[in-house]
């Protein structure tokens, strides 16, 4: 089967769903992103780990990963292997939309979120499973036959399906292929819950409990950023998320902790392409 050339967009092209094969020989340099949408990381096969919120993953191939619409996350992709992975993106509003047919598809996510924990390691049979689901998706979408869209849907569907089973009967935790530092993540867990507050480097240290030199340095190392990109980037991300759903700008501004309406403007303008009210106008 064709495989699809991989680009940096970070955005959908459809409303629903998207589906894709990726096969790489030289390793692409991705940088921390975040999405408006689930994504699924189907890893194959490369010399990959990926960090996400501060935990990096090192992948085995069959591993999946879950990310959210507020996850920041970037793959370290290390030369010597084909890069090779299935990614499949779905927006909140189309798994919600076909739970009026049954089970909550959201649930992997949501519980995922919850736990701060992204990794799926399914078994053999169903690694094999997934993918031939996967490959259907893809068939269907190359294909003019009759109805070959309806069955696209059908596949996503089933594929959403087992991947529920996989996550929920995968272990709590993996930790000999996860790098993380608890006192990072209780720091990543206190911004996350209070974009609001004042999250200087002195408020973090202090409810945090960490010494101020030691919270610089170790933040960007397990996170990839300084604290100050973190929290700028999570802050524009949920902000993003709230005006998506429908709040008011100037509301999601002050919600997330920015106090000065022109910095926000000029911050969510480089960050996402467009200022609050254009984004808003589009969606």
């Amino acid at each position: 089967m064709r495989k699809d050339e991989f680009s940096l967009r970070q955005t959908m092209v459809r409303p629903d769903f998207e589906c894709y094969h990726y096969l790489d020989q030289v390793a692409p340099e991705v940088d921390f992103h975040e999405h408006e949408f689930y994504e699924v990381f189907f890893f194959l096969s490369g010399n990959v780990s990926y960090n996400i919120e501060g935990r990096t993953y090192l992948l085995r191939p069959g591993d999946i990963l879950l990310t959210d619409n507020k996850d920041i996350h970037k793959p370290e992709v290390t030369p010597g292997k084909p890069y090779e992975r299935y990614v499949v993106w779905i927006t909140p509003e189309f798994l919600q939309e076909q739970e009026k047919y049954g089970p909550n598809l959201t649930d992997c996510f949501k519980d995922a979120s919850r736990k701060e924990y992204k990794l799926i390691r399914p078994d053999g049979k169903a690694v094999a499973h997934l993918k031939s689901i996967l490959d259907k998706i893809l068939e269907c979408r190359e294909s003019s036959e009759f109805g070959s869209s309806t069955l696209e849907y059908i596949y996503l569907n089933e594929f959403m399906v087992f991947l529920n089973r996989a996550y929920f009967s995968t272990p709590d935790t993996i930790p000999e292929d996860i790098t993380e530092n608890k006192k990072i993540n209780k720091v990543v867990a206190y911004i996350n819950e209070n974009l609001a507050e004042d999250l200087s480097l002195d408020r973090l240290a202090e409810v945090c409990f960490i010494s101020k030199s030691y919270l610089s340095h170790q933040f960007k190392q397990y996170t990839g950023l300084s604290l100050v990109q973190f929290i700028i980037k999570k802050r524009l991300t949920v902000a993003r998320n709230m005006i998506q759903e429908g709040t008011p700008v100037m509301e999601a501004c002050m919600e997330c902790g920015f106090n000065d309406y022109s910095n926000f403007h000029k911050a969510f303008k480089k960050e996402f392409g467009l200022s609050p009210k254009e984004f808003r106008s589009v969606r």
